[in-house]
């Protein structure tokens, strides 16, 4: 059974980033589906997969990281506009039976993902 799953790691202190709201939406057909929303767990991480069994279907997704509330919470001072705040990762899923984990590793100037396990 296929599944989405993401976590949030500070790597500029160290720590799982907690408490962050994330969208996931599907697009297609010129359209941008909300599909749900979660926030992350004191590990990081969402209490269950994002998406998961028939949820997760062929197609492109968006998982959008809120990320500017976080960094403010964890005393980054910037002028405003933040330098990051809202962060799109927009990825494809060709084989929905398989188990997608979309991580972000984030800092108050930049941040990275790839394709877990």
């Amino acid at each position: 059974m296929g599944r989405l799953t993401t976590h949030v790691l500070d790597t500029a202190q160290g720590c799982p980033g907690e408490g962050i709201k994330i969208e996931v939406y599907r697009l297609g057909g010129g359209l941008r589906q909300l599909l749900k929303t979660v926030e992350t767990n004191d590990d990081g991480r969402c209490d269950a997969p994002i998406l998961e069994g028939s949820e997760l279907v062929t197609g492109e997704y968006e998982l959008v990281f809120h990320a500017g509330d976080y960094l403010m919470r964890q005393g980054v001072k910037e002028q405003t506009p933040s330098f990051l705040d809202i962060i799109p990762l927009r990825f494809g899923v060709n084989d929905a039976s398989q188990h997608y984990h979309v991580p972000l590793l984030l800092s108050p100037y930049a941040y990275s993902t790839y394709r877990g396990s």
